[in-house]
């Protein structure tokens, strides 16, 4: 906007200046002061185209912007759309592991809070349950697995996003 104001007085000043020059070469006022005035002009249009320029530019520049945002908006969008069907994927590859350890319900909540990286106290918390019961749950699960405890276990899930 600031441009544009700067501009539109530029081209005020030259059209005011050049209709100066045009009277003043009538009234045959001294040449350097037709030069001077003349000059005036010139620089006031060169002025003006430049800044015209200038704003054009930006403009192009802020499409381009706007356009790269909206591209990559789409992409975050459809990223955002494909990690949610992802993990519902991966969640079901949990589950189905899950029941091919014959894992119980409560030991499977327990093994899901173990992988979302709860401490057993937190986890009992969730669950409204003595920290010993959870423990119990945590080594059945550790032993239905052949894993030995949380750290083998949380990598057990991970070992294949790691390839």
């Amino acid at each position: 906007m600031r441009e544009g104001l700067i501009t539109a007085i530029l081209i005020i000043i030259m059209i005011l200046n050049g209709i100066d020059v045009f009277v003043d070469i009538g009234l045959q006022v001294p040449f350097w002061h037709i030069v001077q005035e003349a000059t005036l002009v010139l620089l006031s249009g060169l002025g003006a185209v430049l800044l015209i320029m200038h704003i054009r530019n930006k403009s192009q520049k802020l499409k381009n912007l706007v356009k790269d945002l909206s591209t990559a908006n789409q992409q975050i969008t459809s990223l955002t759309s494909k990690m949610a069907q992802e993990r519902t994927h991966y969640s079901g590859v949990i589950k189905t592991q899950f029941e091919e350890w014959s894992l119980t319900n409560t030991e499977q909540q327990v093994a899901l809070l173990i992988l979302k990286g709860c401490s057993l106290k937190e986890i009992a918390a969730v669950r409204d349950t003595k920290e010993a019961t959870v423990r119990q749950q945590a080594s059945s699960v550790y032993s239905k697995s052949n894993l030995e405890g949380r750290h083998e276990f949380s990598a057990w899930f991970l070992e294949d996003f790691l390839n």
